[in-house]
């Protein structure tokens, strides 16, 4: 692996690094990929919004339209080469709902695509890979899940997404590219898609706001603990990802703890304002007694290995969530003009 270049990257408590050289995001206009955007801008760095298609909303940064899936990888690394990038964060993801082989095109093979490019590149950036702690699978509850964790995912995504964190881990020890994967928890904060639970839950209570009526929230029933860390929070993670030193293991982040999920309704609703009546409905085909769903990260190698922490509060984070899906729905939207690329 390459010393680092002079400037480019620390223990997470030097300089910044040297605004020489780009920030490539790919799914940059993603929920967490505008916030990974924004605090590499804020710190002085040129970002690049790589996508499949143009973003739906306009953004301050030059956007490339490119399918890392569809694209050879001798032309994908001359794309990558030609924006001499210092960074690559990798933040594809993909929706619920799909099958294995779906969510293997749509979530594996981009990364697989963008390793085999890397490798051809003149340049060597670092690759910032964002894995999912779905990566583990079922964990028993009040254990944390960590870099030793055994990985059993029982989900099309997990699967696709652990494919991707090993081949990234693999490149990185071969030497054939300079990579850290993050495993990241359950994400809040503001921006959350309105396909997420809380941006249902804003949904209907949206649907009364002003009325003086009661909302009813009905959900499925609301029985796991997760681990919520703030979008923000992710994106600064990311960006001491970019500037540590060699990360030879999958670094979870999250805030460490587990988190009722009725816990954080209700936390959401109060923010809110909006009175509120929450009616948990059955699910379909499970039993009452079933195994309760628990999910807890240690964090404990991020502080080591990366120098961060999260640092804002669940409900900060919650607050500030129900603010901007209120805001969004006062405010009408535009049609996003063409990105130059």
């Amino acid at each position: 692996m390459r010393e680092p270049r002079s400037g480019e990257r620390g223990t997470g408590q030097g300089p910044e690094p040297s605004s020489r050289g780009s920030v490539v995001v790919l799914g940059g206009a993603g929920y967490v990929g505008r916030h990974v955007c924004a605090a590499f801008a804020a710190r002085g760095r040129d970002v690049v919004v790589v996508g499949r298609r143009p973003p739906e909303e306009s953004m301050p940064y030059r956007c490339l339209t490119l399918d890392l899936a569809g694209t050879d990888p001798q032309a994908l690394a001359a794309a990558l080469d030609a924006e001499r990038p210092v960074t690559v964060v990798n933040s594809v993801g993909s929706i619920w709902g799909r099958s294995d082989a779906q969510m293997w095109s749509a979530t594996a093979v981009p990364t697989l695509r963008l390793l085999d490019a890397m490798a051809l590149m003149s340049a060597r950036p670092r690759l910032v890979h964002l894995g999912s702690v779905l990566e583990y699978g079922p964990v028993p509850p009040g254990t944390s899940v960590g870099a030793d964790a055994e990985t059993r995912p029982d989900t099309a995504y997990g699967r696709s997404k652990l494919a991707a964190s090993e081949a990234v881990l693999r490149g990185a020890s071969e030497g054939s590219i300079d990579g850290v994967v993050l495993r990241v928890s359950n994400v809040s904060g503001p921006g959350t898609p309105r396909i997420s639970l809380l941006g249902q839950v804003a949904e209907r209570l949206l649907a009364t706001a002003g009325t003086g009526a009661e909302a009813v929230v009905e959900l499925s029933r609301l029985r796991a603990h997760r681990d919520y860390v703030d979008v923000r929070d992710v994106a600064d993670a990311v960006v001491a990802g970019a500037r540590a030193p060699a990360v030879p293991v999958a670094v979870g982040i999250g805030r460490g703890e587990a988190v009722s999920v009725r816990d954080l309704v209700d936390l959401f609703i109060d923010a809110s304002g909006i009175p509120a009546r929450v009616v948990e409905r059955p699910t379909p085909g499970r039993a009452a007694g079933g195994r309760e769903d628990w999910l807890r990260v240690d964090i404990g190698p991020a502080r080591a290995l990366l120098g961060w922490e999260p640092r804002r509060s669940l409900p900060e984070s919650v607050r500030d969530c129900w603010h901007d899906l209120d805001r969004a729905h006062r405010t009408p939207t535009t049609p996003s003009k063409p990105s130059g690329g």
